[in-house]
């Protein structure tokens, strides 16, 4: 199954798409959309030309497990997409992938403008390995 993962941000938001054989997570790009409503229309339209089955948006939790202000947004984000778009969104933890995506942006010596560039579609693409390796784990799901 296709699967669209979705970095959600204020300013920027990450995309991530896989293969239909849900091995290989790619990025997509980013969004530079303070609008939200602009934001889900761009959204919807990248999950539509992607052809993708499933949205899995990033859930940013406290890292104690909390749900907070932040993951409240991204919860009413992730259901007016699904609304929008017409194709089933699920949350999912994205504790510390953003901070993971600048250390391997680091490691590459991606840095200035360029890391801002596309560390949201980075943090995607973690996302989405983390959401495919449950799913490969837990196939019932």
């Amino acid at each position: 199954m296709k699967i669209l993962a979705v970095d959600y941000g204020d300013a920027r938001t990450g995309l991530a798409a896989c293969d239909k054989d849900e091995m290989i997570a790619s990025p997509v790009g980013v969004i530079k959309e303070y609008n939200r409503e602009k934001l889900l229309d761009a959204v919807a339209a990248c999950a539509a030309e992607q052809r993708v089955q499933r949205i899995v948006v990033g859930n940013p939790l406290n890292m104690n497990g909390t749900a907070g202000e932040r993951s409240g947004l991204a919860a009413e984000f992730a259901g007016r997409l699904e609304e929008r778009s017409g194709i089933p969104v699920v949350l999912w933890d994205e504790r510390s992938t953003t901070v993971s995506a600048i250390g391997i942006l680091n490691a590459t010596d991606v840095r200035g403008k360029k890391r801002k560039a596309v560390v949201d579609a980075v943090a995607a693409v973690l996302i989405l390995e983390g959401y495919l390796a449950y799913r490969k784990n837990h196939p019932e799901d």
